[in-house]
Formats: structure tokens, C-alpha cells, sequence
């Protein structure tokens, strides 16, 4: 079985090499309006020049899994800026994209908690459409439709739960098909669990993202390993590895924080239950020390009988 491993955003060990700088709409709202816009190709330049530092990281140390930050253009969806971040970047974009192809790197957005189809407000479910149509321009931009994906969560529950199932099913209507093509969802520490985010992933044939922290803050009814299988057979149709998100707690007391690094004890259940279904996968660490933490956990996976490291972010377990 071989589980390859990612990070989100951050090379750590990288210096100053941030893909998230940005410009807050108070600060660009007080420069003089012929400065505005070069600021916001200054920024977007310095951040795809840092993505691709960090993607270069990526092949140098053979890890093919990477989040980009969903910050790359500062301003993109601020209803009062929507400016061009495509075309003066055009060569950037493809130069990134061709280097994720070249060398077969799986990349992937996430973009953030407001990102839902579940609200009542017609404008919430239009800003998500907005947002979803960025990275997909983006990934678009890149030509690397096949080799990404747009990780979101369900949403709220807003009072009533199955009406708010129903109402995300509605609405994700709206949402171009090409789009809809590159989601994943996950399920959440709060509201949907394991059992209610895969119920929405076979009706809507959408991949489901596996996050096991999430899954020990909000469990379900029943035993995990009893759903597992089925949550890697909605990667059927997509034809690439189901992915899973890995973290633990940061403290009891703040259980559904990210810890600095993964604790392997917290995870080792997890993946003892996926070792049963012998299925090559993906980890996504989602951890505050991002690629270090990767990195820890890989080292520590390795000592392990039978579990060997089989490049800088994979590992073969006989």
C-alpha cells in the first residue's frame, strides 16, 4: 500500500517564500487610484513566484501533494475591486501549470468557511458561486484541470439540518458543471459528519474528503471503519487517489485546533483501519508547522515495522 503525503500552502523552511501576501480593501482604498492596480500585480507576482519556489521545493524532495494558498491574487472576489488577474499573468500561470504537469503533482484548493451552499440568503450562495469560479480560473488558468481539485465544506445547519441538505442540493445547482466537476467536500467538526457529508457525496457523485480530526470532534453513529470503503469509492470516477486530512488536537481544551504537529498516536487507529482496505492513498497534513510536520510524521511512520519511506513525502506499508 502507498500513501503519499502534502501540505498546505507554506514551505516553512523556505525563506520568505509566503504565496499569501496580500493587500487589505482599507489600504487600497487610501493609495491613489494610478497606484491601485500596480499594487495588486505586485503582490499577485510575488505570491506566483513563491508558488512556484515552493513547488520546486516539492520536486526536489519528491512530494507530489500540495495545497496552493487560496491567496495567491489579493482582492480577487471584493465586489468593489474585480480586476484581471488572469491575462497580465498568463505566462506565469502556465509556467506553474506546466511544472505540476511535468512533473505529475496533485494540486488542490480549499477555499474558506464561506465558501456553502446550505444558506437561506441568495447573496451568500451567489459569493460562493464567485469564489468557486476564482479557483477554478485559476486552476484553469494553469491548464491543470486533471491534476486538481476545490475542497469545500457542506455549511450550516442553520436551525434544521435536513432542510439545509435539501437547500445545498438546490443550490449547488447553480454552480457551473465544469466546477462542480473539480469539488471535493469533507466532512466538518461541527455539523455534518462522516456519515451525513457521504450521503451528499454518492447523491451528488462528488469525492469525499476524509478529515479524521474532524471526524473524533463530530462522530457519528457507528464505527468509522464501517464507512471507510465507501468513502474511497466516490474517488471512483474521478480515476485518482482518495484523499484524507490528517491533524490532531492542538489541547483538550482546544480539541478542534491544529496542533504544531500530527500526533501519531491520535492518528495510528485511522490508519490501521485504512491498512485493512490495502488502497494506495493520499494525506493531506494539516498542521501549523505544515511541511516540518509532514516531514516528523514520515520519519516517525518509517521506524515502524513493515512501513518503509519510499521518497521525501511517500511511504510503502507491506
Amino acid at each position: 500500500m502507498e500513501i503519499h503525503f502534502g501540505y498546505v500552502a507554506h514551505a516553512l523552511d523556505l525563506w520568505e517564500a509566503s504565496p499569501a501576501k496580500t493587500v487589505t480593501f482599507k489600504r487600497y482604498t487610501q493609495l491613489p487610484s494610478h497606484e491601485r492596480l500596480e499594487k495588486l500585480h505586485d503582490i499577485t507576482e510575488q505570491n506566483l513566484n513563491h508558488t512556484l519556489r515552493i513547488l520546486h521545493y516539492n520536486i526536489a524532495h519528491e512530494i507530489n501533494l500540495y495545497r496552493l494558498s487560496s491567496s495567491i491574487v489579493p482582492l480577487a472576489t471584493h465586489p468593489e475591486v474585480m480586476w484581471d488577474y488572469i491575462s497580465p499573468f498568463k505566462e506565469k500561470w502556465l509556467e506553474i501549470g506546466n511544472l505540476i504537469k511535468k512533473h505529475q503533482l496533485l494540486v488542490s484548493f480549499h477555499p474558506n468557511q464561506f465558501t456553502l451552499f446550505t444558506s437561506p440568503r441568495e447573496q451568500v450562495t451567489s459569493n460562493a458561486i464567485i469564489d468557486m469560479e476564482y479557483h477554478y480560473q485559476m486552476l484553469e488558468a494553469m491548464e491543470v484541470l486533471d491534476n486538481s481539485f476545490i475542497n469545500i465544506h457542506i455549511g450550516g445547519a442553520y436551525g434544521d439540518k435536513t432542510a439545509s441538505l435539501e437547500r445545498f442540493h438546490k443550490n449547488l445547482q447553480k454552480l457551473p458543471s465544469p466546477i462542480k466537476k473539480q469539488m471535493t467536500l469533507e466532512n466538518d467538526d461541527k455539523t455534518y459528519n462522516v456519515a451525513e457529508t457521504l450521503s451528499v457525496c454518492q447523491r451528488e457523485n462528488i469525492p469525499m474528503i476524509l478529515d479524521y480530526h474532524h471526524h473524533m470532534a463530530n462522530k457519528m453513529e457507528g464505527n468509522l471503519v464501517d464507512y471507510l470503503e465507501d468513502i474511497f469509492l466516490t474517488w471512483k470516477d474521478s480515476k485518482r487517489r482518495p484523499k484524507v486530512h490528517l491533524s490532531s488536537p492542538k489541547t483538550e481544551r482546544e480539541y478542534r485546533s491544529h496542533a504544531s504537529n500530527v500526533s501519531l498516536d491520535f492518528i495510528w487507529p485511522f490508519l490501521e483501519m485504512a491498512k485493512t482496505l490495502n488502497q494506495d492513498f493520499d494525506i493531506m497534513i494539516e498542521a501549523k508547522q505544515k511541511n516540518l510536520a509532514m516531514h516528523q510524521l514520515i520519519e516517525e511512520l518509517s521506524k515502524i515495522r513493515g512501513i518503509k519511506q519510499t521518497s521525501g513525502g511517500s511511504i510503502h506499508w507491506k
